[in-house]
């Protein structure tokens, strides 16, 4: 029957199209660039590289990613200042910075400017791919608690509105359209009439 999953998860006679996920790969050591790239891309993953800060920013600029792995330290820009940079154009973009053994503090401070993990040097592939993984499982739900606050959640049934300001999404208190915008803007509505429904009501106490 024509829209049928396989067993494989795709539809016959409709092929699924999944949007590879943009991993940008900063760092200065040609050989560690070149690894990484190699692993990535082989698991499916759209990768750039930059070798430098500077570059990575350039692309940070011109080019939607996903996920930013960037060294820690490194001539010109470092690695926590690509972060900070990279933080201002793509809020949500999952950020895994890799460092040495005497950088942990300097990564400890990456974590607490919002990166989402670090690795240390030399990096195991598969725990570089496990890492990966978490952080752009993070990207995406940053994404989706994003999107979720931009919408105004309103019943279908009575109209009233859910009001979620300091509690957690979906939990707080149902208010009618001139509570909420009360509540929010601290103004006075005022009920009345426009000229269609005052006219309508007109007619229909004529009639009566």
């Amino acid at each position: 029957m024509e829209g049928q999953r396989s067993c494989g998860g795709q539809v016959r006679g409709h092929p699924v199209i999944m949007q590879k996920k943009r991993i940008l790969v900063v760092d200065d050591e040609k050989i560690i660039l070149k690894t990484l790239q190699w692993s990535l891309t082989h698991q499916g993953y759209e990768v750039d590289t930059a070798g430098n800060g500077e570059e990575g920013l350039a692309r940070l600029q011109a080019n939607s990613y996903n996920l930013l792995v960037s060294d820690l330290l490194m001539e010109g820009m470092s690695g926590t200042e690509l972060l900070q940079r990279a933080r201002e154009i793509y809020p949500d973009m999952g950020v895994c910075l890799i460092t040495g053994y005497a950088d942990l503090t300097s990564a400890i401070e990456a974590l607490r400017l919002g990166a989402d993990d670090y690795l240390i040097k030399p990096c195991d592939i598969e725990e570089l791919l496990l890492r990966v993984k978490r952080a752009l499982d993070r990207e995406e739900l940053r994404k989706k608690v994003r999107y979720f606050e931009n919408i105004l959640p309103v019943c279908a049934v009575c109209k009233k509105i859910r009001d979620d300001a300091g509690r957690q999404p979906g939990e707080g208190g149902w208010f009618s359209l001139e509570n909420y915008l009360q509540r929010k803007t601290g103004v006075e509505i005022q009920n009345g009439y426009c000229h269609k429904c005052a006219r309508k009501r007109g007619e229909r106490c004529s009639g009566q």
